[in-house]
């Protein structure tokens, strides 16, 4: 029974000596943590720390809030397997100490509680809910805050436990607990209304039905807590008027103009943080699409408020990193992990996030975010407002108002995007107020201004075409550069980042600038440290990407390549530092294409120890000296990628004396999506231009490709599937009748993908209907005798992509199946002449010829109007471009 548990005097000295050294800041933790997980076996062990805590009245509080935080982590793992008796003692121990007198016991206590229901759910232990029913009617305060920190735990963490049937109870607990807490918003003490609201917030995204049948209470609890004295209750009230704007804003609607005018108050809140919760509104607002006029009259007000609040706080840790030049050494805390996308093969599968230049939220971020928002819904409307506020704020030549004027630029920054037309007029000037501040004094002003004119810089390349526009660019390039090299870590990165902007919308334009940019970049890669030279290696990349073939020129090579292998030669194969380094060389091989050739070996032979090291170490870390990590093999399959891109069949020399195959086979297979997603892509690229060495393994590519596009799968794994069906494809035109073992396989899963196209990912579907025509085109015998299944789903999928080689494979196949089967295409005529008009032109003389037969094998099949009916159905332009082109 639980009452007959008694502790033993010696297990309880020597478990509280453990606990007190526990704690002692000069122990040697190793060793007594061995000790803790000796005791640990004993299975009454949990017993005696429940104890410590609930009843060792003579030890320090430290001991026995350390004995509770011990059976909290013991409990998460190991409640459910303990014996009933044990988990009754624990639980008769917790609940008298939800009103102790210490309330860091209380707190742990209710840190216990909570887990002890995540684990046992609440209908396995009844008797919490009356304690905690009988703690909050309870006038002591102790008792009150105890219930309620548990509660607001159990909330936190489990909120649907108590909005669930409980055996035995005539009602869901939150039907008992939630006229509790609301009518606490009225109590005199601030823990009690900063717990009570903070436990109903935890329901609104949830948002229970006794929630919803409560709103109108909680709205008027809310409006009576908006002018707590307290902070944290202020910034609850706005985080739960937020939170109701995202999930429900139509409950506030009726409430509208009062809430807007609460938050524009809190927005200037004296406490930074009830000023970050209340801003968080303005960008909720905006996307909860409620009327726009509701927020129109408060502009003029609120616009100051926003531009006020991106002034650096004076306590912001971006000032006290601007102290440090490139002389401190990075701390590691400096060094964000990094996540390298594998290769996609189609349209763009992601758009990039803007980066911004220091990653903590905070009120100044917010107000900035929020701005740009605005600058979107509103546009042009707010730059009456705005306009005087940052001009006179920029006119400010004094030293101390310099945050003021870096706010300035950050708010030109933030409404790039949203008043683009009212402020194009202006954007000579607005461009040219802002290169010279480019030099300012002010580091801060310096990193902020790279950053808003890279936000016009698609304005900046524009103007290229004609002098004054072409000197500006000059200028905004070289300012940039400049920066690039400047002593300061911060404003290095903002220069980067801007400059790698800038060259994705020059592109070609830069050529002529190609060598200073070389000298500038490669500099900054001599003297950079950890942190800074990821971001170079981003800029050299997509300088590569950007200009392409021109870089293949002797005069720059000389300036780029030595300093990129004397630190590729440096970096050893288990460095992370490689990464970045892989990509940059991936761009680097794609632009250069066959120019990349004397430095191909040595790259191509590292990528392949790469592999080769992690494949051992993902089965024997120590044999391979290394410890498994996944991206070698991604950023290490993605450069072959890159080479089998840049050299083309130049790269057959390198795969016939590898074991390449043997190694990419495995990695079609790997459990990781992203190592299969640059596995199949790298399949692809070598079927191109030296399908030969797949041979040998042409059936076990094959199975392994068609296994990734199995339905289920599809949608989890969007990208495996998109490269699989692409490389399946390749294949086939390669290997031609080779590959019809498994085209039937391949057909039952593309048609899946075609006819269930809805909110599936644009390059799947045409990879997909792209694989399907080239499948027919190779076996037209094998796949010709289904079409009638996927003939319209297929030809509306052959619509949407554009005229390419890849689309003349498709309809090579749309041909050749028909003139098998030509029965097969008749019920979705109407669809396949859409997708023959769907060509701006076909530009293969054969192709061409072969449509034509088709269209008019068809007019003659088709006799006494049919084939007018046919025609009829089409649009009339998609009719005269038939007639027109295609002679029908």
């Amino acid at each position: 029974m639980a009452g007959m548990w008694q502790p033993k005097e010696e297990g309880l000295r020597e478990i509280c000596g453990l606990l007190e050294q526990h704690i002692s800041p000069t122990s040697d933790q190793p060793r007594i943590w061995q000790q803790l997980q000796h005791y640990s076996q004993f299975p009454d062990f949990n017993n005696y720390l429940a104890f410590i805590l609930a009843r060792a009245e003579g030890k320090s509080v430290e001991i026995r809030q350390a004995a509770g935080l011990l059976l909290k982590n013991n409990l998460r793992t190991a409640f459910n397997s303990m014996a009933s008796p044990y988990q009754q003692y624990i639980k008769s121990e917790l609940l008298p100490c939800l009103g102790a007198a210490d309330r860091h016991i209380r707190s742990t206590v209710g840190t216990i509680i909570s887990v002890v229901i995540q684990e046992g759910r609440i209908f396995g232990w009844p008797e919490l809910l009356q304690a905690l029913v009988q703690c909050l009617n309870t006038n002591d305060l102790n008792h009150m805050e105890g219930a309620m920190d548990a509660l607001f735990k159990i909330c936190e963490d489990i909120p649907e436990e108590l909005d669930a049937d409980v055996p035995g109870l005539a009602e869901r607990p939150i039907n008992i607990f939630l006229p509790r807490l609301f009518q606490f918003f009225q109590s005199p003490h601030a823990s009690l209304r900063k717990l009570s609201l903070g436990s109903v917030n935890q329901f609104i995204v949830v948002m229970p039905t006794a929630l919803l049948l409560a709103m109108d209470q909680f709205l008027q609890g809310l409006f009576l807590l908006a002018h707590d004295p307290v902070a944290e209750v202020r910034k609850l009230v706005c985080s739960a008027l937020v939170q109701l704007t995202e999930v429900r804003p139509s409950f506030l609607e009726p409430h509208l103009g009062n809430v807007i005018e609460y938050m524009l108050q809190a927005s200037k809140d004296a406490d930074d943080e009830v000023a970050l919760e209340a801003c968080e509104f303005w960008s909720a607002i905006c996307e909860a699409h409620l009327r726009p006029e509701s927020l129109r009259e408060f502009l003029p007000r609120l616009i100051p408020v926003l531009l006020s609040n991106m002034v650096y706080a004076e306590d912001d840790e971006s000032l006290l990193d601007t102290e440090e030049d490139e002389s401190f050494p990075d701390r590691d805390q400096d060094l964000k992990p990094r996540f390298h996308t594998s290769r996609f093969h189609g349209a763009d599968n992601a758009e990039e996030e803007d980066d911004d230049i220091v990653n903590i939220w905070n009120l100044r971020k917010c107000s900035a975010a929020a701005l740009d928002i605005l600058s979107n819904v509103f546009g042009d409307e707010i730059l009456p407002t705005l306009m005087p506020l940052v001009q006179s704020q920029l006119a400010t030549t004094d030293e101390i108002a310099w945050k003021e004027r870096e706010a300035a630029v950050l708010a030109f920054g933030a409404i790039a995007e949203g008043c683009i037309n009212g402020l194009y007029p202006h954007l000579p000037e607005i461009v040219a107020f802002l290169i010279p501040l480019l030099d300012d004094k002010f580091p801060l002003i310096r990193s902020i201004t790279c950053w808003t004119l890279s936000r016009y810089s698609k304005f900046v390349v524009q103007g290229i075409g004609h002098q004054k526009g072409h000197e500006q660019f000059d200028k905004v390039l070289m300012g940039l550069l400049r920066r690039i090299l400047d002593t300061n870590k911060r404003v290095q990165e903002a220069a980067c980042s801007a400059f790698a902007t800038l060259e994705e919308e020059a592109a070609e334009e830069l050529a002529p600038r190609l060598e200073i940019i070389l000298q500038h970049l490669l500099c900054a890669f001599g003297k950079y440290q950890k942190r800074n030279l990821r971001i170079v290696y981003d800029a050299i990349g997509t300088l590569a990407d950007a200009v392409g073939a021109e870089l293949n020129q002797p005069k720059y090579l000389d300036i780029l390549m030595p300093p990129l292998i004397s630190k590729w030669q440096q970096l050893s194969n288990s460095d992370k530092d490689l990464f970045p380094l892989l990509e940059c060389f991936t761009s680097i091989a794609q632009a250069l294409g066959p120019g990349f050739s004397p430095f191909a070996e040595p790259v191509f032979q590292r990528c392949i120890n790469l592999i080769k090291t992690q494949q051992l170490a993902e089965v024997d870390p120590s044999a391979a000296g290394v410890q498994y990590d996944k991206e070698f093999i991604v950023c290490s399959l993605d450069l072959l990628s890159g080479l089998a891109e840049g050299l083309g069949s130049g790269i057959e020399s390198l795969v016939a004396q590898s074991n390449l195959r043997d190694l990419l086979l495995q990695c079609c297979g790997n459990d990781a999506v992203d190592v299969r997603q640059s596995a199949l892509a790298l399949l692809g690229d070598l079927a191109r231009v030296c399908p030969v060495h797949l041979r040998p393994h042409l059936s076990e590519f094959l199975s392994v490709a068609a296994k990734q596009l199995n339905t289920p799968g599809v949608k989890e794994s969007v990208s495996v599937a998109n490269n699989a069906c692409w490389a399946i494809g390749e294949l086939a035109i390669k290997f031609h009748q080779e590959v019809s073992p498994i085209v039937l396989t391949v057909i039952s899963c593309l048609v899946p993908i075609l006819q269930n196209a809805e909110g599936l990912n644009k390059s799947l579907l045409e990879n997909s209907a792209i694989t399907l025509g080239r499948l027919g085109w190779v076996c037209p015998e094998l796949v010709s005798p289904h079409m009638e299944h996927f003939m319209q789903s297929w030809c509306t999928a052959l619509c949407m992509i554009r005229d390419d080689v890849e689309k003349e494979d498709a309809f090579r196949g749309l041909c050749a199946m028909v003139r098998t089967n030509p029965s097969g295409a008749l019920s979705s005529l109407v669809y396949l002449c859409k997708a023959v008009a769907s060509w701006h032109e076909i530009r293969s003389e054969d192709l061409h010829n072969d449509v034509c037969q088709v269209l008019n094998g068809y007019k003659q099949m088709l006799r006494n109007g049919a084939w007018e009916q046919c025609m009829s159905a089409l649009e009339p332009t998609v009719w005269e471009k038939l007639s027109s082109k295609y002679q029908v």
